[in-house]
């Protein structure tokens, strides 16, 4: 299965924030929309970085409740991994696993084009398997 298989059933959009945001602004885009991770964009189609609940709560400890007014590009992660629409799900799942990476933006063109999660390549892993076993099923039973 490709990446742009599971885009194709979740849909392209990406929640950013701009680097000059605070991070209270990002915990409240976070919240929002019940998200983990968000891609920092200037333009909402370019990649300056990536931020996710993990960052702010290392940063917190770190440096204390005086980060929730610095910038996100303070916080935030500037070497994103990315893929494109083409690359192969298992593929990415390794990638995933080995780095320690949970969401990692699609980029088609040198744009945002989306952003898959662990459990996004978790579940379409899962599907692949239910599909397998009814074929096999179905398969016994003829």
């Amino acid at each position: 299965m490709l990446i742009g298989t599971i885009l194709q059933g979740k849909g392209a959009e990406v929640a950013t924030v701009r680097p000059d945001a605070t991070v209270t602004a990002l915990l409240a885009i976070l919240a929002e929309k019940n998200i983990g991770a968000v891609v920092v964009s200037e333009d909402g189609s370019s990649i300056a970085g990536i931020v996710s609940e993990r960052d702010v709560v290392r940063r917190l400890h770190d440096r204390g409740a005086g980060v929730l007014d610095d910038p996100v590009s303070s916080i935030m992660t500037t070497e994103v991994r990315t893929c494109p629409p083409d690359a192969n799900v298992d593929d990415l799942r390794q990638t995933m696993t080995t780095h320690r990476i949970r969401h990692v933006p699609v980029v088609h063109a040198g744009r945002l084009a989306g952003i898959v999660s662990i459990g996004d390549v978790v579940k379409s892993a899962i599907e692949a398997l239910e599909t397998e076993k009814a074929h096999l099923v179905d398969y016994l039973h003829r």
